[in-house]
């Protein structure tokens, strides 16, 4: 599997590192503890008739293979990372550096209110930044991430239809060009999902979604800007049919990195949308998390919203874990997870907000949008765009230039591996064949950019002349190319001897 041609398996300092298991040796210990006191078990027939499983190894080798596996991983702080949709940027180092002070880091979600004083000002003072930068009425913060803002939000808007009384509303309108999970949540709700089609120019077809409205119509979740890197520019007439048909705007929020600063969703009759924070307001992102997706929402929606609700008043900050009617929360739908949120993220989150300040944020939105544009331009000429431009934070290429060379956009990606380039988003939105999607982010200087730029055009011109190298890549990395299908359909989970 390994491309070394060496007698170790080596490349200089690139390892050839085996799996933990093997490289077992039975008795081998980083720390020697003393043998556990004779019990008598409590297990029953459940208790455990074989070892663990846990290899051997001593400090010196468990040390150095995580060192190996770390340096196999791509980084944003190792280099550029153009994964559409994603916003993979620059994380500042001062945000982490915040999210570690003691009383931050440290903090137990089951502390006494009374020494939490601080941790829940901080809350509060963030969501006062999230109502602000979006013109809206409320905020939960206890979502997880953006799926779970997702349901958060579909969540409020079914008990506001419930609290209305009259005919059922199961309907949800989503766009062919929302992100995935959109549909996705609605179905997980029990509501019918309807696709609304896409105009040619890439934006939702507003004669054929008002054709669907209904007084079974729940909710309309929109991306914008959505999954092709474009603004929904009749985003304002497709609210105001929502609201005549009695139903509710949900707004997916992953690319407000894009608009942050420049556009109040609720002066375009939002009634909720999620946020990424470990997006738009820093947090490593990737790998599974941490991830954070508070969700703001409109004035008809706030009473609906989940607990728990931190509430200042003379006594100081204090949560409402129970619905009440004389603070408000007698409708709240209930609790999306047991505590209130992601600490850490939060703190990072406001950390960003505070150093950047109004106009930073307003102008990190439009770097984001410039270096987009700059891409699409730099590369129009030789990856066809599908849609005309301009774009916002990311720019959206297809394969139709690559027709008759034998290569696919699946191979550019792998590809992009050797030139030392994490691969952009592949074969998404699904509304365009072969797609490539790029967002770059205010993050990256504009070398990074070129240097990007003009590998994709080496890779263009390369794929004109020699299609094996692109299926054969990549070659320089530690494994060749893997049957993803197989991998996702027939994963291994368990190493066996």
């Amino acid at each position: 599997m390994t491309s070394a041609t060496t007698i170790s398996g080596h490349q200089g300092l690139q390892m050839d590192e085996p799996l933990i298991f093997e490289l077992d040796s039975p008795g081998s210990s980083g720390v020697d503890l003393p043998p556990p006191p004779k019990v008598k078990s409590r297990l029953g027939a459940v208790a455990a008739r074989n070892g663990v499983g846990l290899p051997g190894l001593s400090e010196p080798e468990v040390v150095r293979h995580y060192t190996r596996l770390s340096q196999k991983n791509y980084a944003i702080d190792s280099g550029f990372y153009p994964l559409g949709s994603c916003t993979m940027k620059h994380n500042p180092r001062l945000n982490e550096k915040m999210a570690r002070l003691p009383g931050f880091a440290d903090v137990h979600p089951l502390q006494p209110v009374s020494t939490v004083q601080g941790a829940l000002e901080l809350i509060d003072t963030l969501a006062g930044w999230l109502k602000t930068l979006t013109g809206m009425k409320a905020v939960a913060l206890s979502p997880a991430a953006g799926a779970h803002g997702e349901m958060c939000g579909m969540m409020a808007i079914a008990a506001a239809h419930e609290h209305r009384g009259g005919p059922a509303r199961k309907r949800v309108l989503v766009p062919e060009s929302a992100h995935g999970t959109n549909p996705a949540t609605a179905a997980a709700l029990g509501m019918t999902v309807e696709a609304i089609p896409a105009t040619e120019d890439g934006r939702i077809d507003l004669p054929a979604f008002k054709a669907k409205l209904g007084f079974d119509v729940a909710a309309v979740m929109l991306t914008n800007p959505n999954t092709c890197g474009l603004f929904e520019r009749e985003v304002k007439a497709l609210a105001d049919a929502v609201h005549e048909a009695g139903a509710f705007l949900y707004c997916d929020g992953a690319n407000f990195n894009a608009i942050i600063g420049r556009v109040r969703v609720a002066d375009l009759g939002v009634d909720a949308m999620h946020i990424n924070l470990h997006k738009t307001f820093s947090t490593p992102h990737g790998g599974g998390g941490p991830g954070s997706g508070p969700v703001v929402f409109s004035e008809a929606l706030a009473p609906f919203i989940p607990l728990p609700a931190i509430i200042h008043d003379d006594d100081g900050y204090r949560l409402i874990e129970t619905q009440d009617d004389d603070d408000g929360t007698a409708l709240a739908f209930g609790r999306m997870k047991a505590f209130h949120g992601q600490m850490g993220v939060f703190v990072r989150a406001l950390a960003y907000s505070l150093s950047h300040g109004a106009d930073g944020l307003y102008q990190a939105s439009a770097d984001a949008v410039l270096s987009a544009n700059y891409i699409l331009a730099k590369l129009k000429d030789t990856f066809n765009a599908p849609f005309e431009g301009p774009c916002m934070h990311e720019a959206l290429f297809d394969d139709k230039s690559l027709k008759g060379t034998g290569v696919s956009t699946l191979d550019i990606a792998k590809a992009l591996i050797d030139e030392g380039f994490h691969p952009m988003t592949v074969y998404f939105p699904l509304v365009v064949h072969g797609a490539m999607l790029i967002e770059p982010t205010e993050s990256e200087s504009k070398r990074s950019i070129d240097q990007f730029i003009a590998t994709m055009k080496g890779l263009a011109e390369r794929a004109k002349t020699d299609a094996a190298s692109f299926h054969a890549a990549p070659t320089l990395a530690p494994r060749r190319r893997l049957d993803e299908t197989a991998a996702a359909r027939k994963p291994i989970l368990k190493w066996k001897k």
